[in-house]
């Protein structure tokens, strides 16, 4: 860790530096044990990249190259590392090997290093809302360097070992509860691993913040916001809590405004309430410093880009689509990586005006590409319509509790025209009202469009999220491919 707080606020031309030595380093002695790169038609550009202009050079992939086919249905293994003895002495000059320190290319300690570097020994699936659940694959390196990393996370947001940890992630072969698992033990701090509502129960939860007066709360933004009301409305005392972790989904102003406002009635007046962006193909999570910055990157481990539609590099500080290349990791690997969210803008010259860090940040507006759905709202012609804006809009009205969003069928006819149908749960049945004509205005303003919204209790809504059942809440709802013709 004190190599990475070092890092962390080196000049920016000595991480770069550093960047382009690792991603030489991946091209020559890593992507060469990649199926994928061996059988692509440019693997010779793969296999030669020396500097950030041969890197711009390479093809993009997406989730497309990595989801299952009739022909390939274990499609995501050719993006696994898997050296053998034949491509080792093709690709390793011997002078390179006893450059790495290994005295005996084929010897015991060879076959344990390379063991412990490649043999994949774990695994994540992503939780997208892709058909597929795409296995990601991590090497004992991989391990450490997820411990690492996890590390990382916690040294950026001011926690010490002194801090007693909840991790309210729900427990699962998935990034997001291993990365907590990994952040707390890392800095060998005492930590309950809850394994979210549905393992442990929100009661259960409550008790121990209570209990152990935790200091650190690491849970998703929606799931998090449930169990914070659930406590103010039996008046818990959670003054011990200094920070919240959120993860998994997008945290808007106003959640974040509505969450301080609960904090405050709990007792945890000067909470401070950051979130995390994270892909399980990186294998890793970025967090905030401060409420107000973005999220602070590792070049070492990984390279970020923000390209247009096209595929061409963005100007500084403008918005475009983040692109990850893989530089610190082994098992699964990808390379210009089209992720599908989409950035405001990413600092890269300046220090953090919070921390002073030189490392890369991405701003904290992002959004899911998997929120923009094509709507046909009308027997002319479909639009695309970016479903992200809703979670800004619901929290900008005091009164809405909980909501859903569903895109349906009308009438549940699969030849009628689409509609988004919002379930919500109002908290004041005396400007409700007035407040769903608020948000019919707000819908018009900011997206274009209009819903049928359906006034619900807030019980019925919560089990429509699944808050408490699900491991990932159902907060946009397609249900048009449930409709068979």
């Amino acid at each position: 860790m004190a190599e990475w707080n070092k890092l962390a606020y080196k000049p920016i031309k000595e991480w770069k530096d550093i960047q382009l030595t690792n991603l030489r380093y991946v091209s020559r002695f890593l992507l060469p044990f990649q199926p994928f790169v061996q059988n692509h038609p440019e693997k010779s550009k793969y296999l030669s990249v020396r500097s950030l202009k041969d890197f711009q050079k390479l093809p993009f992939t997406s989730k497309l190259d990595l989801l299952p086919t009739e022909t390939n249905p274990k499609r995501s293994r050719d993006f696994i590392l898997q050296p053998s003895i034949e491509l080792i002495r093709k690709a390793w000059p011997k002078s390179a090997v006893l450059s790495l320190g290994l005295k005996k290319l084929f010897g015991t300690d060879v076959k344990a290093e390379l063991s412990h570097e490649f043999k994949p020994v774990h695994i994540h699936f992503t939780t997208g809302r892709s058909t597929s659940q795409i296995p990601f694959l991590y090497t004992a390196k991989d391990l450490e360097t997820l411990r690492e990393s996890g590390g990382r996370v916690f040294e950026t947001i001011g926690a010490t070992s002194d801090d007693i940890a909840i991790n309210a992630f729900p427990f699962a072969p998935h990034l997001a509860f291993w990365l907590a698992y990994n952040t707390t033990t890392s800095k060998n701090m005492m930590t309950l691993q809850t394994g979210g509502g549905k393992i442990l129960g929100t009661r259960k939860i409550m008790d121990a913040i209570e209990n152990l007066q935790a200091t650190i709360l690491i849970i998703m933004p929606g799931y998090g916001y449930h169990l914070l009301r659930e406590a103010v409305a039996e008046k818990r005392n959670f003054s011990s809590l200094r920070i919240i972790v959120f993860g998994g989904e997008r945290v808007s102003p106003g959640l974040r405004r509505k969450v301080k406002s609960l904090l405050n009635k709990l007792g945890a007046k000067h909470t401070k309430v950051l979130s995390t962006y994270a892909l399980t193909e990186a294998k890793t999570a970025w967090v905030q410093c401060h409420e107000e910055s973005g999220y602070h990157l590792y070049p070492d481990l990984e390279m970020i880009e923000l390209v247009d539609r096209h595929g061409n590099p963005v100007k500084e500080g403008s918005s475009g689509e983040i692109v990850y290349t893989s530089l610190g990791w082994r098992g699964s690997v990808v390379t210009r990586y089209r992720t599908g969210d989409f950035c405001k803008k990413m600092i890269i010259t300046a220090p953090c005006d919070h921390c002073g860090r030189t490392t890369p940040r991405l701003h904290s507006s992002i959004e899911r590409r998997s929120d923009m759905v094509e709507l046909n709202l009308t027997k002319v012609k479909g639009e695309l319509v970016n479903l992200n804006a809703l979670h800004s809009i619901m929290h900008e009205i005091p009164s809405i509790e909980e909501w859903q969003a569903e895109v349906r069928k009308k009438n549940d006819d699969p030849y009628e025209i689409d509609e988004l149908i919002l379930n919500i749960a109002f908290t004041d049945e005396k400007v409700r009202e007035n407040d769903m004509a608020l948000l019919q205005s707000l819908l018009q303003r900011d997206m274009g469009i209009s819903a049928t919204i359906n006034s619900k209790p807030l019980k019925e809504v919560i089990q429509l999220l699944g808050l408490e059942t699900e491991l990932k809440e159902k907060r946009i709802v397609d249900r048009r491919k449930e409709i068979r013709k």
